[in-house]
This record gives structure tokens, C-alpha cells and sequence, in this order.
């Protein structure tokens, strides 16, 4: 690795807001700066959702633009990530068949009854190793090709040979360097694989009447897929610059960026909801993983992070608008400090409940549930901020319980990344719940480990582990240690039963 700093643009799209990161490698030393912003809004059109990819890629294009200024010819590679499952399909002349739609849309709820007609869960689980889910690729898919007459078995209604499928990351990387491929840990959440392999799902295709010649070829973290057009590099205005695929789901990369020194650990992925789990060697494929809603994804060395989707911040940020519409104003901080104020494992709720789903006055759904439950209502701001933050420690327990479950291993420690580390008593009341230390940091994990995974591209870092011993060097990271472990158990075995009465009235 050699000690001149190189620039590199990391494009890392969520599902409410983008943000372009110049990243600077000097030595052994990332530094990120966000040089680009931009929000995310869906549209709806009439009954469909769709994502506004052209206002994206305009947007990247103003990220790039900015991130170049001053330094021409001085970056050398830029790489995108985004969120799972979404994806667009283009014709044989490279042009959008229409704009990719919402993982929410209505649609794919219909979609996933019909293919679970064909194929039941614990088969498609078995075959693909993705919890079935309506958002997945696999129903979004079945369905617009119902919805468009085509149906593979039928020769004459087949999509155009040269028609592609390409996930939301892999069609910015073909409007930018022309180049079609789909990078594995995105490929991986959609259902289409065969389990923990690196392969296309063919004999799963043609149960569903899905034409194989839709998907292009798999590559792999880290791959160079080609340079920056040179269209885009004349409207730019920037030197020419490679286009790599690195971790392409923002899951995988922030997993490449968590700074390591053990095997066997935890982690959460913590913002708007939390993604736990444990990285494997191969895929849990049992009955009881699929009951508890365990799924199997790829990372950026071509293992697998089994893992759950749970809740997080979603309710304290709810909670946070309701209040401003109210004209009362709160910083994180403050509402922090009102919740370390407010009494102990007063109440709890189950924060995954699909009464917390949508957006609305989430401080009365809160203070309706305790009150339906039989619970202590939480009245005050700090009283409610608090009865969000233990139950989504105690959640966290019950995740890492069920991880030993499944894997026969307990983790003795977690690593927590993203958004939701800022929240310090969070990750405090993690510890607490799950009697085992936490690991906050950093931050900006999918940003770095996206940077650092195209300096492996680039040939200037050697792989994950020097990855990880640069992100310990170049961000701070805290430990929080179990604190009152007995009044937490307590907590955790009210927690259980509360569960367990709330299955049983279900």
C-alpha cells in the first residue's frame, strides 16, 4: 500500500436519502468527507410505487460533479450501494423499461401468495436461503412478468433475448460504465440464488416461469467492472476514473467496515431498523430459523451473514415528529437526557408489531398499547423515550438468544455500527439486556467499507483483514460492559412472558 493519499467517491443511496463520500486513504489513515446530500422520495402513481430512478442518477451525477471539483484526475474509482431487493430491467438497447418499483408496493403481497402456491416457504427457504418475504425480488419479479402476459414456458410471449435484470446498485453501475453484471451480496437478498453460492437458482427459475437469460453474470466484491463513460467524464467535467462493485447491499459493506479482532461475534446494523446477526461459513437452513424469521445473505468474502430484521430507531424517530408537529422540539441529546431521568423497566412494547408500522402520532399508539396490554402508561416524553429504548435492548436479547439457537454458539460480543451508535444509551442498555459487551462504531460503516473495498480494488489494501486493521486505526470505537445485570434479567423474563401472552392471544 503505498503512503500517497488516493481518492475515491462511495455513493450510498438509502431508502429515504443519498449521500456522495470522498474518502481519502493516506497510509493507514480513512478519512470520509460527504461532499453530497440529496433526498429519496418515492412516488406514488395511483395505486403503484415506484423509486424516481432518473431524479437518482441525476442526483449521483451532481455527487460526482462535486466530489471532483478541485482535483481532476485525482479520484480514482467510484462504487455505489443501496438497499436490497429493488431492481430495473433494461432492453436490448440499454434503455429503462420503466421505473423500478417500491419494495413496499402493493403488488408483491399477491405476487408471493401465487409463488408460494408453487413452491412452499420451507422449500423456497431450503433453495434459496432467504426468508420469503413479499419484498423480495423473486415475488416482485414473478408478478411483473404476470402483470406484462410473459410467461418463459410460452416461447412467444418471452421477454427480448438482450432484456436484463439489474438490482438498484448494479443499474447505476451500467449507466455509468456500461457494463452489466449483478454483484453478489446484493444478488443475495433477492431469493434467486441457490443458497450461499455464488450461482444463479436455475432449476428454481424454471419452476416459476422466470427466462434464466434476464440475469447477467455474478461478480464478486471488489470487482473493477469498467472506467467512467466518456460522455459522463466530458458533462462531469472529472478525469476518467474506474466503476467498482463492492459490497452493493449497504449492509455488506458497513459488515466489511466492523473493526473486528475476533471470529465469533454479534452485530447490529442499527438506523431507521437493525439488521442482527452472525457472520457464517454457511447458511442456517432449519425449520425453527425460518419460524424465528432468520435469513441468509452474502458478504463481501463469499460467506454468509445469517441474520433478522428487527426494529430501531423508527419509533424514537416517529415519536420525535409528532412532538415538533406539536411544537415541541427535542434533540436527540435532550431526549436522551429525559429518558435517563424517567423510571426504569416501567413498560415495554413489542416494536416490530404492525401497529407501529406505519407513520402517524406514534406517542399515543405507544401509550394505547400499554394501555392494552394492562401496563404502566408512559405519560411524559422521557418516560416513553425510555420504554422504546429498553424494549428494543430486550429485543436485541431475545434476537441473540435465538441466534444460539439456531447456530448452537452464543457470540461474547456485538459490534454495532451505524446511525443508531450516536445513541449512546441504546447501546448501553444493549450491553445491559444481553449480558455482553458492545462494540459502538463506527458510524459511517457502509461508507467506509465501501471506500476501503475499492482500494482492495485498486490494488492499494490487501483484503477484509487489512480492511478492518485500517477502520480500528482511522475511527473511534466505545465499549459499553454489562451494568445491572440482575434487575435486567428481570426485566428480560417479563419481557418473555409479556411475548408469550401476546402469541398466544394472536
Amino acid at each position: 500500500m503505498s503512503n500517497q493519499a488516493a481518492y475515491v467517491l462511495a455513493a450510498d443511496f438509502g431508502a429515504g436519502s443519498g449521500r456522495v463520500i470522498r474518502g481519502a486513504l493516506d497510509g493507514r489513515r480513512l478519512t470520509l468527507h460527504e461532499v453530497y446530500r440529496f433526498p429519496n422520495e418515492p412516488v406514488q402513481l395511483r395505486d403503484e410505487l415506484y423509486w424516481d430512478f432518473l431524479r437518482l442518477f441525476y442526483e449521483l451525477k451532481q455527487g460526482i460533479r462535486k466530489g471532483a471539483e478541485g482535483m481532476p484526475g485525482r479520484i480514482k474509482s467510484i462504487a455505489v450501494d443501496t438497499w436490497g431487493v429493488d431492481y430495473g430491467l433494461i432492453d436490448g438497447a440499454g434503455r429503462l423499461r420503466c421505473n423500478p418499483r417500491h419494495y413496499r408496493d402493493a403488488r408483491h403481497a399477491k405476487s408471493m401468495n401465487d409463488v408460494l402456491q408453487m413452491v412452499n416457504e420451507q422449500e423456497l427457504y431450503a433453495m434459496s436461503g432467504v426468508l420469503p418475504q413479499q419484498i423480495n425480488t423473486i415475488f416482485q419479479l414473478y408478478g411483473e412478468l404476470q402483470d406484462s402476459g410473459i410467461n418463459s414456458k410460452d416461447s412467444t410471449m418471452n421477454p427480448d433475448a438482450d432484456t436484463r435484470l439489474l438490482f438498484l446498485p448494479d443499474l447505476f453501475n451500467y449507466y455509468l460504465s456500461g457494463e452489466q453484471a449483478c454483484e453478489y451480496t446484493i444478488a443475495s437478498t433477492s431469493g434467486l440464488l441457490h443458497s450461499g453460492e455464488v450461482k444463479w437458482n436455475e432449476p428454481l427459475m424454471s419452476r416459476l416461469g422466470l427466462p434464466v437469460s434476464l440475469f447477467p453474470r455474478l461478480v464478486h466484491s471488489g470487482t473493477v467492472l469498467g472506467h467512467l463513460s466518456d460522455d459522463l467524464v466530458r458533462e462531469l467535467r472529472t478525469g476518467p476514473m474506474k466503476v467498482v462493485s463492492v459490497g452493493s447491499h449497504d449492509t455488506a459493506s458497513a459488515l466489511a467496515a466492523i473493526p473486528a479482532t475476533e471470529s465469533n461475534y454479534a452485530f447490529i446494523s442499527c438506523g431507521t431498523w437493525s439488521l442482527m446477526g452472525v457472520e457464517r461459513d454457511f447458511p442456517v437452513l432449519s425449520v425453527q430459523a425460518l419460524e424465528l424469521g432468520f435469513t441468509n445473505e452474502g458478504t463481501v468474502n463469499g460467506k454468509v451473514r445469517t441474520l433478522k430484521n428487527r426494529s430501531g430507531l423508527w419509533l424514537l424517530q416517529e415519536c420525535k415528529r409528532q412532538w415538533e408537529r406539536e411544537n415541541r422540539f427535542y434533540s436527540h441529546e435532550e431526549l436522551v437526557r429525559l429518558a435517563v431521568s424517567a423510571g426504569a423497566h416501567q413498560s415495554v412494547v413489542s416494536p416490530g408489531n404492525d401497529v407501529f408500522m406505519s407513520p402517524g402520532d406514534m406517542p399515543k399508539r405507544i401509550r394505547q398499547y400499554c394501555e392494552r396490554t394492562f401496563q404502566r402508561v408512559p405519560e411524559s416524553v422521557g418516560a416513553i423515550v425510555r420504554c422504546i429504548l429498553e424494549s428494543l435492548a430486550l429485543e436485541f436479547r431475545q434476537t441473540l438468544d435465538e441466534l444460539e439457537q439456531i447456530t448452537g454458539v452464543r457470540p461474547p460480543v456485538i459490534h454495532m455500527v451505524g446511525g443508531g451508535v450516536h445513541n449512546r444509551l441504546l447501546c448501553q442498555f444493549t450491553a445491559n439486556a444481553t449480558g455482553v459487551p458492545v462494540i459502538a462504531g463506527p458510524v459511517e460503516a457502509s461508507s467506509a467499507g465501501n471506500c476501503l473495498l475499492q482500494y482492495v480494488a485498486l490494488g492499494e489494501v490487501g483484503g477484509l483483514s487489512e480492511i478492518r486493521d485500517i477502520v480500528s486505526a482511522s475511527f473511534d470505537t466505545e465499549m459499553y460492559t454489562p451494568q445491572d445485570s440482575e434487575c435486567w434479567r428481570e426485566a428480560y423474563g417479563k419481557y418473555q412472558q409479556f411475548n408469550e401472552r401476546k402469541q398466544h392471544q394472536q
